[in-house]
């Protein structure tokens, strides 16, 4: 700008005239009397024009040394792009100025992000609330719940209630029925959580339903009567009882304590196989039920909701259409299910896993000691490391119900039943028999070498009175059927009741009878310690004793020897499996 249309240019330095205006931030033009304005201008006061500040000036004088202009010695006010330490104290605001907004932006931002965390921490709690109280309780009376110690095995029961809760189920099941227990599968979890054996117990098994105590609605505890050659599925829901009383079922029936159980309804099948985006299933020929309404093209298929429900429940289209076959089709359709949930295309999606959790927490009726949400993700910490392959489906081994002259009903296989009940209190996976059996086996051997070292007698050979002092009711009878049936033991004779109880099984035989006792202890799994050698020779028909004691688990079951479990026809969870 020119200096000389401001007066006296020839006295005053024209930098002089930029002043820093340390409120706004900008320079401005200052004219006043020591500036040579005229009266005038000095009488109605210093004029401002404020401008921003020039974008270049030659700053190639030191500012210490003030200009030479003509009549006047001004020192020049430094430019705002100078070194700090150059700056006079009202320029030195400036920079303050700054620092302070971006003070602001830092505590705008800060403020923000604090928010974020607040409010995802709140979204959290209160999703993890919604989450948590979507899970209905039961608390059974008397629940053995022995929860998730390190070390040891547990067991779940997962029952499938045919009750027509939820929107649009009031089709299925029966009307006005509190529910039964149409389909029962028993989880049990090897203690090193390496392994799972998932057991179906078929609803037309006839069995004992023992008394049990049932928490009412109003709070008042029922005491429901015990009944003999009932149908197990009558266990939940009639009569009063809930699903304690179905865990007494099983424990009565297996041996296992049920620690938890797990109920789920219709809705439950729909929910969780829509959260997951559906399950893959396949059929060997096409299906068109007219009582379901299943479609299925032959080959594989995505199912889900009413389409997945209506596959589970189809009993008509497979097999020889009986509960059996359905419960086939049942485990190869969780296997597809178990694998869904564990694949990566579920884990890493946070849709699907909220989704999942939804639909989980709305469906699920738990025992209080996994009535939370917190204690059912323990629960699925502790099953997590399990490979799907060692995850293994079997139902109980049944036979037809002998008391009915056209059976519709079944009873518990005599021998394979309690071999299988034996292998899951022996903590015995089902993927990994064949291992476990010659691991126990071989420390058997060693026990046994010098006692058990000579000839084997042929199983028709072997002559032997059999004693109950198990005090099991027909554990003589169930062994004699199982010998002679079986193992062709056929000169053998139950002699029933042992004169009293015996807390050991024993064997006791004469010298000359030795191999006859090495091919019974074989059959038998009898340690060393069971066998009871004589010193006098026997006759030629003279029987061995054998006296059943209180370590007796069932006939065919192993005594002291390796569990062996039956060959029972299973499917591993990581197998897909076309229902015939």
């Amino acid at each position: 700008m020119d200096a000389h249309s401001r007066g006296r240019a020839d006295e005053i330095d024209p930098a002089d005239q930029w002043v820093l205006n340390p409120q706004t931030g900008n320079y401005e033009l200052r004219l006043d009397d020591s500036a040579g304005q005229s009266s005038q201008q000095a009488a109605s006061g210093a004029r401002r024009a404020t401008v921003p500040a020039p974008a270049s000036r030659d700053t190639s004088a030191d500012p210490a040394v003030e200009a030479p202009v003509p009549g006047q010695r001004r020192r020049r006010v430094p430019e705002p792009d100078e070194g700090r330490d150059r700056l006079s104290p009202a320029s030195r605001r400036r920079p303050k100025q700054g620092a302070s907004r971006k003070k602001k932006v830092l505590l705008w931002t800060g403020g923000t992000m604090a928010f974020v965390l607040v409010a995802g921490a709140t979204g959290a709690y209160l999703l993890y609330n919604k989450l948590d109280g979507n899970i209905d309780v039961v608390d059974p009376v008397g629940a053995e719940s022995k929860g998730f110690r390190k070390g040891e095995a547990f067991n779940v029961l997962i029952i499938g209630t045919d009750k027509r809760t939820g929107e649009g189920n009031s089709g299925y099941g029966d009307t006005d029925s509190p529910g039964h227990a149409d389909t029962t599968i028993l989880f049990h979890v090897s203690k090193d959580r390496t392994n799972a054996t998932a057991l179906s117990i078929p609803r037309d098994l006839m069995t004992t339903i023992p008394e049990c105590q049932s928490r009412q609605p109003d709070g008042n505890i029922l005491t429901i009567p015990g009944q003999q050659k009932a149908r197990f599925n009558v266990s939940l829901g009639q009569d009063g009882r809930d699903p304690g009383c179905t865990m007494r079922t099983v424990k009565e029936l297996t041996g296992l304590t049920v620690d938890h159980f797990m109920m789920v309804d219709f809705n439950a099948v729909k929910e969780l196989t829509s959260a997951v985006g559906g399950v893959k299933v396949c059929v060997e020929k096409a299906v068109d039920d007219p009582k379901s309404h299943l479609k299925l093209p032959a080959g594989e298929s995505v199912i889900e909701g009413e389409k997945a429900l209506a596959f589970v429940r189809t009993r008509s289209s497979f097999g020889n259409k009986s509960d059996l076959d359905r419960i086939k089709v049942q485990q190869q359709f969780l296997g597809s299910m178990i694998r869904q949930m564990k694949s990566n295309e579920t884990l890493t999606s946070p849709t699907k896993l909220y989704d999942l959790a939804q639909a989980a927490t709305d469906a699920l009726t738990v025992d209080k000691g996994i009535g939370s949400l917190g204690k059912l993700q323990d629960l699925a910490k502790e099953l997590s490391s399990i490979d799907t392959k060692n995850i293994a489906f079997a139902t109980l081994p049944v036979i037809d119900n002998p008391d009915e002259p056209k059976p519709i009903t079944v009873v518990p296989h005599p021998t394979q039943a309690p071999q299988l009940f034996a292998a899951m209190q022996a903590d015995t996976s089902l993927t990994e028999v064949k291992k476990k059996q010659q691991d126990a086996k071989n420390a058997q051997a060693q026990a046994q070498a010098k006692l058990l070292q000579g000839t084997r007698a042929q199983a028709a050979d072997v002559r032997v009175d059999v004693f109950n002092g198990s005090g099991i009711t027909g554990a003589a009878q169930s062994t004699i059927n199982w010998l002679q049936n079986e193992e062709g033991v056929t000169r053998s004779t139950n002699k029933s009741n042992a004169p009293e109880k015996a807390a050991k099984t024993t064997l006791t035989y004469a010298p000359n009878q030795a191999d006859q006792a090495r091919k019974l202890a074989d059959l038998m799994g009898l340690a060393a310690t069971a066998l009871r050698p004589g010193t006098q020779d026997a006759g030629v028909r003279e029987p061995m004793t054998l006296v059943l004691g209180a370590d007796f688990k069932g006939a065919g079951v192993p005594i002291n020897g390796p569990v062996k479990a039956p060959d029972v026809e299973k499917v591993q969870a990581d197998k897909q499996v076309c229902a015939k």
